[in-house]
């Protein structure tokens, strides 16, 4: 009798592979202060811009006038580009004839960013 040859399974390994993890890296939006702008506008500001409540906006507007700067929103690198842009184009505030124009705000990383110091 001929032999046959019985096909051999193979044998597949159970080991699950974790999925990676993918960390994004985080960036403050940071408002600074100056003196051509009230309260009220800080806090309609970021009512409107980041739509925070107005204790938390009046909150804020309290530290970027004691410290000189208050982060407004952490977010990606984009949208914290965007939303400092869109306080750039808020314009001046209407309560103060001084005024020439918006606040000012900066970007800057988030502590704990994986690419720190890259």
């Amino acid at each position: 009798m001929p032999e046959v040859a019985v096909p051999v399974k193979k044998r597949r390994s159970h080991v699950q592979q974790r999925p990676r993890e993918i960390t994004i890296p985080r960036y403050h939006v940071v408002l600074l202060d100056d003196d051509d702008h009230t309260y009220d506008y800080v806090i309609e500001m970021l009512m409107k811009l980041f739509g925070h409540s107005r204790e938390r906006a009046f909150l804020m507007a309290c530290e970027v006038d004691g410290a000189g700067r208050v982060i407004v929103d952490t977010t990606t690198k984009e949208r914290a580009e965007l939303k400092r842009d869109q306080i750039h184009a808020y314009g001046s505030d209407w309560r103060i004839p001084r005024c020439k124009g918006a606040m000012s705000a900066i970007v800057e990383p988030a502590p704990g960013n994986c690419n720190e110091g890259w």
